[in-house]
């Protein structure tokens, strides 16, 4: 397993990390085998949010990594908030609650610090510089060891990369988003900011789902990327999985790609495959692209 650094900070993730947010409370044991088990392959990032069933989520994966926290980055994320009768949830982006509700996500991690603490989204309405205060005042008081943010809003990230100091952004990549590669990639990487790629399989449809309309493609271009990515594995003696994460860490802006794992044997064909993950030459990447048109942010510029 391959590691990197977070951004500019000290801070060493798995290239390939856990997205949390699939282990549902209701398979409670399972999703705490999963995360042991990601760890013992060599996985040490494990990502999850406030928001995930009510707070439940962040009490599994605390209770999963209780025997080695020490040796993993933890991430969660806040700025959304429960309504009180549990039907949907409302953006609240202030210091003050950002320097409150930590405390409630550190009680139910069963942790005193996070390693990575996301503002789970953001508008460029909101109040930035207060915002920013709350992160930089969390790590002067040793809450937190870094900060950063869950966004595809290039504005709203411009505005951060200006004036914080965030050392990731996760947002969509893979075969079927590619927006990254348009500017806000490079811009992150000039910055030294890492970038956290989500929906690696693109809703599973890069490995077994139907496909369908995805973003500004519609499900006969989905198909065709699909058959690429077929021809590509079986050339190459590989799965689609093996591809799809191939080449979203092929990009040098990314750090590390975040899989939803919720099954067992999605871990285990994940362990079994991930040594043979790597990077693809320009000319591997023009034979996957081949016939495919490139992708826009088309609001939030």
């Amino acid at each position: 397993m391959q590691y990197n650094k977070l951004g500019k900070s000290a801070i060493e993730v798995s290239s390939i990390g856990l997205g949390c947010m699939s282990l549902k409370g209701s398979k409670h044991k399972q999703g705490v085998e999963i995360i042991r088990k990601a760890f013992d392959s060599g996985i040490n990032f494990f990502d999850t949010a406030d928001l995930y069933e009510k707070g439940f989520n962040e009490m599994l994966v605390g209770e999963a990594v209780q025997d080695f926290r020490k040796r993993i980055v933890l991430s969660t994320k806040v700025g959304n908030s429960w309504r009180a009768d549990g039907n949907g949830w409302d953006w609240k982006a202030s210091k003050s609650y950002i320097v409150k509700t930590v405390e409630s996500s550190l009680s139910r991690l069963k942790t005193d610090y996070i390693d990575l603490y996301q503002l789970h989204g953001g508008t460029i309405e909101d109040p930035i510089d207060e915002i920013i205060e709350a992160f930089d005042l969390l790590v002067s008081a040793g809450k937190i060891r870094t900060y950063g943010l869950s966004s595809i809003r290039s504005n709203v990230i411009r505005e951060y990369v200006a004036k914080s100091n965030i050392s990731a952004v996760m947002m969509q990549y893979s075969l079927l988003d590619r927006r990254l590669e348009e500017e806000m990639g490079a811009y992150l990487l000039h910055h030294r900011i890492s970038v956290l790629a989500r929906g690696a399989v693109a809703k599973g449809m890069l490995i077994n789902k139907q496909a369908e309309n995805f973003l500004q493609y519609s499900s006969s271009e989905v198909q065709h990327i699909i058959r690429n990515l077929h021809a590509f594995a079986k050339k190459h003696h590989v799965n689609n999985l093996t591809v799809a994460l191939s080449f979203v860490l092929s990009n040098e802006a990314v750090t590390a790609a975040l899989l939803g794992i919720n099954t067992p044997l999605q871990l285990t064909e994940l362990i079994q495959i991930k040594e043979q993950v790597r990077s693809l030459t320009g000319a591997e990447k023009i034979e996957l692209l081949s016939g495919v048109r490139a992708l826009y942010f088309t609001e939030h510029r």
